[in-house]
């Protein structure tokens, strides 16, 4: 399998919430890089396209964008903060 990733990702096991709206749901956050993550959910059902992804451990809220779907995880692009 040819690596597409444009930033190495870091394999990790942490606690963190999809937040949106009034809405939260817990999953774990099971890699990172830069420019993403990877999510293991509960259910595909609900998560929008666009969300804030929490991370308490590290104090992180991380506006994201689904890019990826499949079986019990996601993946996921951060936004990046419009340019001054």
């Amino acid at each position: 399998m040819v690596e597409t990733r444009i930033t190495t990702r870091h394999r990790v096991v942490k606690a963190a919430t999809i937040e949106f709206g009034s809405h939260v749901i817990h999953c774990v956050l099971r890699d990172l890089s830069i420019t993403g993550a990877g999510l293991e959910v509960p259910s595909l059902t609900g998560i929008p396209e666009k969300f804030t992804l929490v991370v308490p451990g590290d104090g992180l809220r991380l506006p994201c964008t689904v890019v990826r779907r499949g079986g019990y995880r996601i993946g996921v692009a951060f936004e990046q903060a419009p340019e001054t």
